[in-house]
């Protein structure tokens, strides 16, 4: 007897520019991460960060939510797995994380309708989210007596710790303009208008030189939590004189002088 194929959860496609789309497919249950749907992230994350030809990564959700965290019937299986097996789940989906965060390139979370629990940490963990106006967010856990761990690096570096301990105890939800108060988002539209926004956005991002986009976000790995001191400064300084000399900076500043578009633009 012939067997079916189950449809992927997670779509991606690249487009001429190099802009590549990753979309969560599972709109009849809101986009809601399960152990299938969190392998094919990371899979997905993992390809396009081999590609040479991908400039900036846009995530999204079909359909009118962007993640509404856990699938229940993969959280009803976890129940009953053992810690081991609960480890090993859970250290897939922080190496999911991990590999949007580390992610080479310029990477734009464009969240509409619901980012609860891991569907807030995959928005926390982008470059840049730009938010519907009706997006509610929240950190969800506390409510089913769990706790936001694997999301919390990326949550609290997007919030700070005092406000991610205010929204992680109270597991109360949030709206697009506090998200925006707060730092998780950068720019809040019109629902509407959202995919607008957001191709204004890679447009901009576009407009920059790949490479040095690439070390911009080593840069940040590299200066986060380092004291301002003599070894830093050198580093630094090596940074900027090795980027001027590159092909790519000598291209900057010669298109600037000539006032002209640069090669990567075109």
């Amino acid at each position: 007897m012939a067997t079916g194929t189950a449809e992927p959860s997670v779509h991606h496609v690249v487009d001429a520019r190099g802009v590549a789309r990753v979309e969560i497919a599972r709109e009849q249950v809101r986009n809601a991460l399960d152990e299938a749907t969190i392998g094919e992230l990371k899979t997905a994350f993992a390809t396009l960060a081999r590609d040479s030809a991908v400039r900036i990564l846009v995530l999204q959700g079909r359909g009118p939510a962007f993640c509404a965290g856990a699938d229940l019937r993969w959280m009803r299986r976890s129940a009953r797995m053992s810690t081991e097996e609960n480890v090993r789940d859970s250290e897939t989906f922080a190496a999911m994380l991990e590999a949007l965060a580390d992610f080479p390139c310029p990477t734009v979370a464009q969240v509409q309708g619901a980012a609860f629990g891991g569907g807030l940490g995959l928005v926390a963990a982008a470059d840049i989210a730009v938010a519907a106006a009706s997006a509610r967010f929240a950190l969800s856990e506390v409510r089913l007596g769990l706790e936001p761990a694997m999301i919390a690096p990326y949550v609290i570096d997007a919030l700070g710790p005092r406000e991610f301990r205010q929204l992680a105890l109270t597991g109360r939800p949030f709206g697009a303009d506090d998200a925006l108060r707060l730092g998780l988002v950068s720019q809040v539209t019109d629902d509407t208008e959202l995919p607008a926004v957001v191709e204004d956005l890679v447009a901009a991002l576009l407009s920059g030189g790949p490479e040095a986009q690439r070390q911009i976000k080593e840069l940040t790995r590299a200066v986060v939590g380092r004291a301002r001191d003599g070894a830093l400064r050198t580093e630094l300084a090596t940074r900027i004189a090795e980027r001027r000399a590159s092909r790519e900076g000598q291209e900057g500043a010669a298109a600037f002088l000539e006032r002209r578009p640069p090669d990567w633009t075109t």
